[in-house]
């Protein structure tokens, strides 16, 4: 573990605390029999989670032939996967303050496209897709511990991040450690399982890490696809640019990984809904 990690945990205060509903929604990936009622009932114990809700399943984009009302229909109408990864980001989100030198939509909204590739790329490299989608919406949590305690610097690593990718470089140069390793600190904290608190530490550069990290190397490519869909880039050229030697290590078929992506990238834009 980090040791420039640590540093950011030094006093109590700055450590999150796991939501309850967050834990459990957790808990609910390894349910294959729950049902969208359990779901339903689970987010109704959170008043505010449940009002967001209410509110995304009656936007445009779910057009809903009529008012929906209960949290029973607001459920049906937006489906197992997307009412439980967008509940989730939303508890995830709420367990974090707002701090100086990260925009909280812009930075939720990559956390979300983050977790969208990773469950993309789990797919294709056959990982457990529900664990590589919590994996990405956590990834750069750490950076929000590292923006309390330096704003500064932190905003300054946001202003440079223009490469897909480069923020990893950036933040080692600057704190001796990066996002990823202070995220794996905090998940150890939260007693997470110890593969995934491994492959957040590995995520910095999954090609030098022995033996290597599948989890951490389709971390590290779903920051720089996120990286790229929030600069307008190409993604699969940012990858290419950014990550030659994973793509050839994966033998990642781009054209199909393209393809993917789009569709995994509309669920996106849900994000803000949940953020208000």
């Amino acid at each position: 573990m980090s040791q420039a990690a640590e540093k950011f945990f030094q006093h109590n205060s700055a450590l999150p605390t796991m939501p309850e509903v967050a834990s459990r929604l957790i808990r609910s990936f390894d349910d294959d029999n729950i049902s969208l009622a359990t779901l339903a009932d689970l987010i109704g114990k959170d008043a505010s989670l449940s009002a967001k809700v209410l509110r995304l399943a009656n936007s445009a984009r779910y057009s809903p032939s009529h008012q929906i009302s209960t949290l029973q229909d607001a459920a049906a109408a937006l489906g197992m996967e997307t009412l439980r990864n967008l509940s989730l980001a939303a508890c995830m989100a709420g367990a974090f303050p707002k701090v100086k030198g990260l925009d909280r939509g812009v930075f939720w909204r990559h956390g979300i496209t983050t977790a969208a590739y990773a469950r993309v790329l789990a797919k294709m490299v056959k990982l457990d897709a529900e664990t590589a989608y919590l994996a990405g919406l956590m990834l750069r949590t750490g950076q929000i511990l590292m923006a309390l305690a330096e704003s500064d610097k932190v905003a300054e690593v946001e202003t440079l991040a223009v490469e897909p990718g480069s923020r990893f470089s950036l933040e080692q140069h600057r704190f001796d450690c990066t996002h990823a390793d202070v995220t794996a600190s905090l998940a150890r904290h939260w007693h997470f399982p110890a593969a995934m608190v491994e492959a957040f530490a590995d995520a910095n550069t999954p090609m030098e890490v022995r033996p290597f990290s599948l989890m951490a190397a389709v971390l590290h490519m779903a920051e720089v696809l996120a990286d790229a869909a929030q600069n307008k880039d190409n993604p699969t050229h940012a990858l290419q640019v950014a990550v030659p030697e994973l793509i050839e290590h994966l033998h990642l078929d781009l054209a199909f990984l393209a393809a993917k992506l789009e569709a995994a990238g509309d669920v996106a834009s849900d994000v803000e809904q949940l953020l208000g």
